[in-house]
Formats: C-alpha cells, sequence, structure tokens
C-alpha cells in the first residue's frame, strides 16, 4: 500500500508500470479496486495511479478538517500531481471520477494533457433518484441506521449495475465498509449540485466520453451534453454495458482507453 500524507489526509493510492503518467480516479462509493484489469492493460506502456479520494478507500480524511467535495476532490488530484512531481498527465475518471476529472481540466487545465470520463453526470440532474435522495444527511442516516442492511441491498442491486452481478456486489460492499455516513452524503450532495455545463468550452484538451446504454446510475444522455459544451469530445457509446463498462465489456474498454492515450494530439 503506497500513500501521500496531506493536511487534509491521507491520500492512498496504488501504482502500476512504466512510461509516461496516468491517473485512474473512481466514482462514488468506490476505490481504487475498479481499476484492477484497467491498470494491468495500461501497465505496459504508462505508469499508472488508481487513486482513493478522501473518505474512500484506503484514504483518510482530516478528522478536523473532513471535506468529503467535488471541489475538494479536484484539489486531491492537484496536491497529488505536485507531491509527487508529475507536472501533467492524462485523468481517467469513472462517474464522480469523471466530474472531478473535467473539473480539474477547467480549474487546472495546466496539469491535464487528456481527460477520459466514463458514465460521468454532468449536470447533478442526471442521476437516478436514489442517488439524489443519497446527498441529505437525513436520508443518508436512514441508510445508515444498519451497514449491514445496506451492504445487502447494494449486493442485491448490484445485479442490475453490471453484467457480472457477484462481482459487482463484492466490489461495492468492501468499499462500502470502508466509508463514513459523512463522505457517503457530503460527495453525492455537492455532485447533486454540480452544473459544469456553464464551463464546459473552457476544457481545451483531447476528451473522450463513454456511456453505456443500460446504464441506470447515470443519465447516459448526458453524453450529448458532454459533446454539445466540448466540441473536440470523441463519445462511445455502448448499447451492452451500463455504469461500468470497464466491468461489463473489459477488453473493448481498455483497448478503447488504451488507444485514446496513445493517439497523438
Amino acid at each position: 500500500m503506497t500513500s501521500l500524507v496531506t493536511d487534509q489526509g491521507i491520500i492512498h493510492y496504488e501504482t502500476y508500470g512504466r512510461g509516461r503518467p496516468v491517473l485512474l480516479l473512481h466514482g462514488w462509493l468506490g476505490s481504487w479496486a475498479l481499476w484492477r484489469k484497467t491498470i494491468e492493460v495500461l501497465g505496459k506502456e504508462f505508469r499508472t495511479y488508481a487513486l482513493d479520494f478522501w473518505g474512500f478507500g484506503e484514504s483518510g480524511g482530516n478528522k478536523e478538517n473532513n471535506n468529503f467535495t467535488v471541489d475538494n476532490f479536484v484539489e486531491l488530484v492537484y496536491q497529488f500531481m505536485d507531491r509527487l512531481g508529475i507536472v501533467k498527465a492524462p485523468l481517467i475518471g469513472h462517474s464522480m471520477g469523471g466530474t472531478v476529472s473535467l473539473s480539474t481540466a477547467i480549474r487546472y487545465p495546466e496539469k491535464v494533457v487528456k481527460v477520459a470520463v466514463i458514465g460521468s453526470p454532468i449536470h447533478g440532474s442526471s442521476l437516478n433518484l436514489l442517488l439524489k435522495a443519497s446527498g441529505y444527511p437525513t436520508v443518508a442516516s436512514i441508510f445508515w441506521i444498519s451497514p449491514p442492511a445496506l451492504r445487502l441491498f447494494l449486493r442485491g442491486y448490484s445485479y442490475f449495475m453490471a453484467r457480472d452481478g457477484r462481482s459487482m456486489g463484492d466490489m461495492i460492499t468492501r468499499d462500502v465498509s470502508q466509508i463514513t455516513m459523512q463522505s457517503f452524503f457530503q460527495s453525492i450532495g455537492t455532485l447533486r449540485e454540480t452544473d459544469l455545463r456553464p464551463r464546459l468550452g473552457e476544457v481545451r484538451a483531447p476528451t473522450l466520453g463513454i456511456y453505456g446504454k443500460r446504464d441506470i446510475i447515470v443519465d447516459p444522455r448526458q453524453k450529448d451534453v458532454l459533446k454539445a459544451g466540448v466540441r473536440q469530445a470523441e463519445i462511445c457509446y455502448y448499447l451492452d454495458a451500463g455504469h461500468f463498462p470497464m466491468l461489463d465489456t473489459p477488453e473493448r474498454f481498455n483497448e478503447q482507453i488504451r488507444s485514446f492515450l496513445l493517439a497523438k494530439t
């Protein structure tokens, strides 16, 4: 396990491979483990860094300054790159991680070479009703009354989220056992309120958007919003995948990301 210590807490990350750096950012309730197969592929040609956001996975927040917002996760990415001396790199983000990636490209354009977003909300209204409700402390506290019941629910719901529901259930129940109620509701609450549309035109880096037609977490029509705002964006629409194309169609997904990273700009 590798980690960095910052004023706001510990950033855990896994790194693999050699070459130019690439950062991979997970989504809500997730962790670096989402990228296990992807980093095996990309690590043959790139130095991959799969991060855990503060409050997720093995990354811990400072108890005196817990801030599990999308804006603060942008700062996490910046601090991480600064501490490791990564001048600039491509960002690959899933769901909330993609929203963070785009936000980083807007706020710190000099740090971002390329940006890929997978099933990511551009506007918070695209989240499904359950996720929107989870951003309210009262609702989050209800979910948190019985963590075992929450994990049981997520395990069952996993069969609707990914083709391999059992593997998805194993991963998400493991990841959710590592988070707190505060990181649970605060992160999704700020994601629900996010609207990147007014500033998408500021994204100058080559952009890739991957969305699955069967996504029940984020409205896949966000692909059209991304394309309308980022004119240079390449959009890939997977008819046979949902919110987790890296799990539903791993070979095609990994080759798509690899090709995007290798393409000359």
